[in-house]
């Protein structure tokens, strides 16, 4: 199969790297611009680009969609289908309509539940159990599109949002390759979605970070699971402002916020409903680390 490739992250790249191996055809990869990074702000590549580049494959990287010179790009490239994998850039119609197989996507949620930029977080950050990932053909709507193939997978009780990105990174690539296949021998199969079931999942911000203590215990292990790695939770704590990346409810009692026991075992403060002892945590300029590691040279009462 021809194919011509748009995605940005990580989560795309494991995407890319299965249907190179799956000996495909990537006739080019459309990315996102470089970005500064690090203390440097030297200009970082997408990790999309940096595996077509090792493959020698064309790389496109088009500040918008709808001036007409994409269009024209991808009616020269003539590729069969296209597979779009978090590339953050709505596709006008008529690049919809152009290749023969038309546009897939891949989304790390069970569509329609979930629609929107950020399904894996909220997953997480909402307690849920099962979660997936679904690849559809894309039309103009937000992830509205008709469901090809669909592999749900548990959510682990302490998985952090950036594990289950790993883990969905996988799975939505193996998905993707077996999708292909059976849209290339013509036994895909495509259902519509029930928009009455759907949700969607905003965009992550760091106003999402402040622990309420007054929230269940469940909330606020769920808010740390789900901000990790970016934003993270936070809090003050005698005066400093602290960050939070792994933590499981306790058994303790008492007023919200309070600090009912500091050791080896963590920093357990109370709250709504019960206790959060927070296992792992980072102060202010230094690296992330066991709280009971930080605990033993820094003594909190």
């Amino acid at each position: 199969m021809r194919i011509l490739f748009m995605g940005t992250p990580d989560f795309a790249r494991d995407s890319l790297d299965a249907l190179y191996k799956a000996g495909h055809d990537i006739c080019a990869v459309m990315t996102r611009s470089d970005k500064p990074k690090n203390r440097g702000m030297k200009l970082t590549p997408p990790p999309v680009k940096e595996l077509a580049l090792e493959h020698g494959t064309p790389v496109y990287q088009p500040k918008t969609l709808r001036d007409g010179e994409a269009l024209a790009l991808i009616q020269e490239l003539n590729p069969d289908i296209i597979v779009v994998v978090a590339y953050a850039k709505i596709l006008p119609q008529e690049i919809l309509d152009l290749p023969p197989y038309g546009c897939i996507n891949v989304h790390p949620s069970l569509l329609p539940k979930y629609r929107g930029a950020a399904p894996i977080q909220w997953a997480v950050l909402n307690g849920e159990e099962i979660t997936g990932v679904t690849i559809m053909q894309m039309n103009a709507g937000l992830d509205t599109g008709d469901i090809i193939s669909v592999e749900e997978t548990e959510i682990f009780p302490a998985e952090t949002s950036g594990e289950l990105f790993g883990r969905l990174s996988i799975e939505g690539a193996a998905l993707l390759v077996d999708t292909v296949a059976a849209i290339e021998a013509g036994t895909a199969t495509r259902t519509p979605q029930d928009d009455a079931k759907s949700s969607y999942a905003h965009p992550i911000k760091r106003e999402l970070s402040p622990v309420d203590w007054n929230r269940s215990a469940a909330e606020i292990v769920n808010q740390i699971r789900g901000l990790n790695p970016w934003p993270t939770a936070t809090a003050t704590i005698k005066g400093r402002d602290f960050k939070f990346h792994e933590a499981h409810i306790g058994e303790g009692q008492g007023e919200p916020g309070t600090i009912i026991s500091a050791g080896k075992n963590g920093l357990e403060i109370a709250a709504g409903d019960g206790a959060v002892i927070i296992t792992k945590l980072q102060a202010p300029g230094k690296k992330p680390m066991s709280a009971g590691d930080y605990l033993r040279g820094n003594p909190i009462e």
